[in-house]
C-alpha cells in the first residue's frame, strides 16, 4: 500500500491544476448571455428552467410525459395543462407560444412542433444515439478527439423475465457490432494502451437489475442464481469478442447485493485474471467509504485490479424521499458539499491504493477532477491505473481540457429509444439546472475561487427530515443482511413451537373448552400451526357479564392510563416484530415483506390512536361571560371486534385498540383460520397490563357464538371487517331492539371492494405494469383494497396487456416461506374452490390471457389474467378476493371513470396517467375512499393515509384516520349558568 498522504499535501496543487482546467473549459460569455443571443428553443427552455422553479418542475413533468403523446394535438393539450398552472410563471417567448385555442388550431400544431422538436434536440445532446448505428458514429467522433467511451442501453426497467433476456441479448449484440465496428479504426495512443499495454477499446456499461425481473435483496440467494449465470455469459461473449464490462450502481436497495454478487463471481477462477472488469461507487453515500475500503480488501485477496469508478450519484431525491417515506435512516448526504468533501476524500483512498484497484474519476466538477490529477500526478501513478470519466452532452470542454492534458477521457454515453430514455434525460437535466450544480454555478460567472475552493459542509451528519405530525414505524429494509437472518433465524424458532393449544381468555384466565379446530399452515395444510379452543355460548355470556362489570372502573380510568397500555403493546410488538411476521407467513401464507408491513401497521393503530385519545380527551370549550360550556366525550359500554383473517395482525390490532383506549371493554373474536395470531396479540395485551375483563379473547364459530354476541343486549357495538354478507347480516341483527336493550347498536362494517385502477394514454407504462401486478396479486389478490379490474384506454390497451402478461408470468408462485415468493397460497380449501369457480365462470365471459400453473400441495391458486371483460360481468362486478384480475378496455377518459364506478363497492381505486386534467377528474368523480394516483392501491398507511370506503364497501369513518376513534365514543355537552344574583367571575379577577 502507498504511504497515504494528508489531505493538505495535495491542496496546493489542486487549486493550481483547477484554475488551469477552468481557463481551458471557460465560456468566452455567460450562459445566460447566450441564451439570449440564441433562438434556439431548447438552450432556451434549459434556461428557462434554470431560473424558474415551477416551471422547471411542470417542464420536466412535460418532458417525461412527452414521449407517449401520439399526437400534435395530444402534445399541444398536455404543453398547455402544465405550463398554464398558477405555480408556473411563463416568459413572454413561451407564453405567447402556447397561447392558442385548441391543440388542433394551426397555432397549437406550431407549438407541439416547436416544443417536441426542441425536447429531441435536447436529448440528443445527452443520449449518444437511438440505434447502434448512430452510436457507432458518434463513438468514432469521439475517438477522433482522443476520446474512449462506455455504452449504456437505457430501458433497464425490467420487469417481465422477457425484458430481462432482451437485455442481455441486446448487450451481447452491442459488444459483437461495437468490437467488429473497432476493426476498422485506427489506435489512438492516448486511449487505446498505457505503460505497454493495451485498453480494450469496446466497453459496455451495464445494472444488475436489469438481468432478472424479480431481482430483489430479500431474496438474496435466488436473486444471485439467477443473476449470476447471465452475468458469467456477458462476461464470457466480452472475452471472446474482446470488450470490457462496467457494472453500474443503482438505488441504494440494491448496492449490498450488487457488490457481494460481483466479488463472488469475480472471485471466480473463470474471471480472476480479468482487469476488463470495473463496478461503481457513489461518493453520496453515507457509507461509501466502508465499501472502497471493502473492494480494496478484496482486491487484495483477488490479486488482479478491477475498475471503480468513482461517481457522485444520480437519485439524490429519490432517495431522500423513500427513506423519508420509510421512516429510514437516511442513506444520502444532505449537502452537495458533503457529497464533494467525500468525493475527493475517496478518491485520494482510491488513487492511494492504485495497485489494487484502478481508478475512473467520474464527474463534471473541474475542482474534483483537479483534485484526483493533483494526487496522481504528486503520487506518479502509472497512467493505465486512472482514468478520468464524463457523461455524453456534460462537461465537454472539461473533458477537451484533460485530453489536452494527456489524460485518458472516458464519456459514458447512454443509447436507446426516447421513451426509455426519458427518465435518463430528466435525471441529467435536472443535475444541469440544480442551483449546487457546478456547471450551473461556472456558467454563472461565480468568482473562480468560490468554484475552486475545498468543499466545507455545514453539517454532514445532519439527516433529511419531514414535518409529518405523526411518526410511523419503519419497516424492515431486508436490504440488510442482518434483518434478512433474523427473519430467517425467527421462522425457525416459531416452527419449533408450532401445534400448541390457544385457549379463550375470559374474565382475566383462559378457559377449557370442549370444541377445538386445527389452523394449518395454506402453504402446507399437513402443518398444524395450533389447535384454538372455540368458546360455547354460555362461555360468551360469561364473556359478556365479566365486561359489563369491568366497564365502570375502566371508563373511569385516565385516558393517560389507558393510552400507556396501548403504548406498552407497541414496544412489546416492536421487540417481537420478526417473531409476528413468522407465525404469519405460516398461519395465513403472507409473504414476509407484506407481513412486516402489517406489524408496523399494528404498531402505529397503538401508537396513533393512544396519541389521538389524548387529542380528544381534552374535549373542547366554548365559553361566554356568564356561562360555561364544555363538550367531552364518553366510552359507548361492551365492544365486540369480529376480525378478518387477511390481515390476521392489523385488522384486530387496530379494531381492538382503538376500542379500549376509548374506555369500551372489548371482546376480540378473530377469524377461525388466523386465531393463533389473534391469540399472540392476546398474550401482548395481557402482558401490556390490560386489566381484568377489560380486554378479553373469545374465539368461536362466527354462526353460533359470533351470532350470540351480535344480538345480545348489553353489546353497544360491533366493529366488524370482512365480507358483504356477513357484515350485511351484522347490520340487519344489531339493528333489531332486543328485550332489555337500552340503547341503539353502533356497527362499523368494512365489507370489501372490487377495486379498479384505469391507465389512460399517458400513463408511465413501467410504473402502470409494476402497480397493476403488485396491487392485483400481493398476497395473491386477498385484499380488501386489491386490485381486480384494470381500465386501459384503447390506445394502449394492447400494448399494457402483452406487458401485464409477461410480468405476471415473471413472478413465483410458491409456499409463503420462501424469499423468492411474489404469491403464495390462498387461505384454505373453501377459498381455492370458490376462486376456481370464478375462473371457470370467467372463462365463459371473457377471454382467458394467463393463467399460471401452481404447487401441488397447498391451497395454491395461480393468478390468472381475463382481457376484454365486459363492465357487468360477473367477474367484474363479484369481489372474488383471490389472483383473478379482470382487464377492461375504454374508448375513452370518460368511459373508462364510468365502468370504474360502475359496482356496488366504493373502497380504493388508483389512476395512472400524467394528463393533468385526467388526474383532476379522477379526483372528484372516481367513487372510491382511498384513491391512488401513480402508485399502487393496497398498504394504505395509519395517519397518513387513512383508510375505508363507502357504497356497500362499508359504513364508518376511516381506520387510521383523525375521525376514527369517534365512533367509539359518545359525544356529551354540559352547559352550566355560572352567574350568581347577576355576578359571574371574570377571569383574572378574584
Amino acid at each position: 500500500m502507498v504511504a497515504q498522504l494528508s489531505n493538505n499535501t495535495y491542496e496546493s496543487k489542486t487549486q493550481e491544476i483547477a484554475k488551469q482546467l477552468l481557463a481551458a473549459s471557460k465560456e468566452k460569455r455567460s450562459f445566460f448571455t447566450q441564451l439570449q443571443d440564441q433562438m434556439r428553443w431548447d438552450d432556451k427552455l434549459l434556461g428557462w428552467t434554470m431560473s424558474n422553479p415551477g416551471l422547471r418542475v411542470q417542464l420536466f413533468r412535460f418532458i417525461d410525459c412527452l414521449p407517449a403523446l401520439r399526437s400534435k394535438a395530444e402534445i399541444a393539450n398536455h404543453l398547455q395543462e402544465y405550463l398554464t398552472t398558477e405555480q408556473v410563471e411563463l416568459p413572454s417567448a413561451l407564453k405567447s407560444l402556447i397561447g392558442f385555442s385548441g391543440g388542433d388550431s394551426i397555432p397549437g400544431q406550431v407549438a407541439a412542433t416547436t416544443v417536441s422538436t426542441a425536447v429531441e434536440t435536447l436529448a440528443h445532446k445527452y443520449i449518444a444515439g437511438e440505434n447502434i448505428k448512430e452510436v457507432i458514429k458518434t463513438v468514432e467522433r469521439l475517438r477522433k478527439e482522443k476520446m474512449a467511451f462506455t455504452i449504456d442501453l437505457l430501458g433497464e426497467a425490467v420487469i417481465t423475465e422477457e425484458e430481462a433476456k432482451s437485455y442481455l441479448d441486446r448487450y451481447l449484440e452491442l459488444m459483437t457490432q461495437l468490437t467488429e465496428a473497432s476493426k476498422k479504426w485506427g489506435n489512438v495512443s492516448q486511449i487505446d494502451e498505457a505503460d505497454g499495454e493495451q485498453i480494450k477499446r469496446v466497453q459496455v456499461s451495464v445494472k444488475l437489475t436489469a438481468f432478472y425481473s424479480q431481482f430483489d435483496p430479500l431474496d438474496a440467494t435466488g436473486s444471485e442464481k439467477r443473476v449470476s449465470e447471465r452475468v458469467r455469459t456477458l462476461l464470457r461473449h466480452a472475452k471472446e469478442v474482446g470488450a470490457a464490462v462496467h457494472f453500474d450502481m443503482e438505488q441504494y436497495v440494491y448496492k449490498d447485493i450488487t457488490f457481494a454478487i460481483l466479488k463472488n463471481i469475480l472471485m471466480e477462477e473463470e474471471f480472476r485474471n480479468r482487469s476488463d472488469i470495473g463496478v461503481t461507487v457513489q461518493a453520496y453515500l453515507r457509507d461509501s467509504e466502508k465499501d472502497l475500503l471493502g473492494l480494496i480488501e478484496w482486491a487484495k485477496k483477488r490479486g488482479t485490479p478491477v475498475t471503480v469508478r468513482l461517481v457522485k450519484g444520480a437519485y439524490w431525491d429519490q432517495e431522500t424521499i423513500k427513506s423519508a417515506q420509510k421512516d429510514w435512516p437516511q442513506p444520502v448526504f444532505n449537502e452537495k458539499a458533503a457529497t464533494d468533501e467525500n468525493f475527493e476524500k475517496l478518491t485520494q483512498l482510491l488513487l492511494e491504493n492504485h495497485q489494487y484497484l484502478y481508478a475512473g474519476i467520474a464527474g463534471h466538477n473541474v475542482r474534483s477532477q483537479a483534485k484526483a490529477i493533483a494526487i496522481a500526478e504528486t503520487l506518479k501513478i502509472p497512467r493505465r491505473r486512472f482514468e478520468m470519466q464524463v457523461l455524453y452532452g456534460m462537461g465537454d470542454k472539461l473533458a477537451k481540457a484533460l485530453v489536452d492534458r494527456g489524460y485518458r477521457v472516458r464519456v459514458y454515453c447512454p443509447y436507446g429509444d426516447l421513451l426509455p430514455g426519458m427518465a435518463y434525460l430528466i435525471r441529467r437535466l435536472l443535475e444541469n439546472t440544480a442551483n449546487s450544480s457546478f456547471l450551473r454555478q461556472s456558467l454563472e460567472d461565480r468568482p473562480i475561487e468560490e468554484l475552486i475552493s475545498a468543499p466545507s459542509p455545514e453539517n454532514a451528519a445532519e439527516t433529511y427530515h419531514t414535518s409529518r405530525h405523526f411518526p410511523n414505524s419503519a419497516d424492515s429494509d431486508y436490504a440488510k443482511e442482518s434483518l434478512r437472518k433474523e427473519a430467517e433465524v425467527s421462522l425457525k424458532i416459531v416452527r419449533q413451537q408450532l401445534g400448541k393449544t390457544y385457549l379463550p381468555f375470559i374474565n382475566g384466565s383462559y378457559q377449557e373448552t370442549a370444541q377445538k379446530v386445527n389452523s394449518v399452515n395454506p402453504s402446507n395444510p399437513s402443518e398444524v400451526i395450533g389447535t384454538i379452543g372455540l368458546m360455547s355460548v354460555e362461555q360468551a355470556q360469561t364473556a359478556i357479564q365479566a365486561a359489563k362489570d369491568a366497564f365502570p372502573q375502566w371508563r373511569r380510568t385516565p385516558v393517560r392510563q389507558r393510552a400507556g397500555v396501548l403504548r406498552k403493546a407497541a414496544e412489546l410488538m416492536t421487540e417481537r416484530r420478526q417473531e409476528f411476521c413468522a407465525w404469519m407467513v405460516l398461519e395465513v401464507g403472507k409473504p414476509v415483506r407484506e407481513c412486516d408491513a402489517e406489524v408496523s401497521e399494528a404498531i402505529d393503530f397503538c401508537r396513533y390512536y393512544a396519541d389521538e385519545m389524548e387529542r380528544l380527551d381534552q374535549g373542547h370549550n366554548y365559553d361566554v361571560a356568564g356561562e360555561n360550556n364544555r363538550y367531552t366525550y364518553q366510552p359507548r359500554g361492551i365492544s365486540l371486534i369480529i376480525s378478518p383473517w387477511n390481515f390476521p395482525l392489523a385488522i384486530p390490532v387496530g379494531m381492538t385498540v382503538a376500542s379500549l383506549v376509548t374506555g369500551n371493554c372489548t371482546m376480540l373474536k378473530p377469524a377461525e383460520v388466523s386465531s393463533v395470531i389473534a391469540a399472540k396479540f392476546a398474550e401482548i395485551l395481557i402482558e401490556a397490563g390490560i386489566p381484568k375483563g377489560v380486554f378479553q379473547f373469545v374465539p368461536g364459530k362466527g354462526s353460533s357464538v359470533g351470532s350470540y354476541m351480535v344480538k345480545h343486549p348489553d353489546v353497544h357495538m360491533i366493529t366488524f371487517t370482512g365480507s358483504q354478507e356477513v357484515g350485511c347480516q351484522i347490520y340487519a341483527d344489531a339493528a333489531i331492539l332486543q328485550p332489555g336493550q337500552k340503547h341503539l347498536k353502533r356497527v362499523i362494517a368494512e365489507m370489501g371492494g372490487k377495486n379498479a385502477i384505469i391507465v389512460d394514454e399517458s400513463a408511465d407504462l413501467d410504473q402502470a405494469v409494476a402497480g397493476v401486478v403488485y396491487s392485483a396479486f400481493g398476497y395473491s389478490g386477498q385484499k380488501c383494497s386489491a386490485c381486480s379490474r384494470v381500465i386501459v384506454l384503447e390506445p394502449v390497451y394492447n400494448a399494457f396487456v402483452h406487458r401485464l402478461v409477461e410480468a405476471t408470468n415473471s413472478l413465483n408462485v410458491g409456499a409463503a416461506e420462501s424469499p423468492s415468493t411474489q404469491v403464495g397460497p390462498v387461505i384454505d380449501a373453501n377459498a381455492q374452490k370458490r376462486i376456481q369457480e370464478y375462473i371457470e365462470k370467467g372463462k365463459q365471459e371473457a377471454e382467458l390471457a394467463l393463467e399460471m400453473p401452481t404447487p401441488a400441495n397447498g391451497y395454491f391458486v395461480g393468478p390468472v389474467i381475463f382481457k376484454d371483460v365486459s363492465g357487468t360481468s360477473t367477474i367484474a362486478q363479484e369481489e372474488i378476493f383471490g389472483p383473478v384480475l379482470s382487464v377492461m378496455k375504454a374508448h375513452n377518459f370518460d368511459e373508462a371513470i364510468a365502468l370504474a364506478n360502475g359496482t356496488n363497492f366504493a373502497l380504493t381505486g388508483g389512476i395512472y396517467s400524467r394528463t393533468p386534467s385526467h388526474i383532476e377528474k379522477a379526483k372528484s368523480e372516481f367513487e372510491v375512499g382511498n384513491l391512488y394516483v401513480n402508485r399502487g392501491i393496497t398498504g394504505a398507511i395509519v395517519s397518513r393515509q387513512p383508510f375505508g370506503g363507502f357504497k356497500l364497501s362499508g359504513v364508518g369513518s376511516k381506520a387510521g384516520g383523525p375521525d376514527y376513534l369517534l365512533q367509539f365514543l359518545e359525544p356529551r355537552h354540559v352547559s352550566e349558568n355560572i352567574q350568581r344574583q347577576g355576578f359571574a367571575p371574570i377571569d383574572g379577577v378574584d
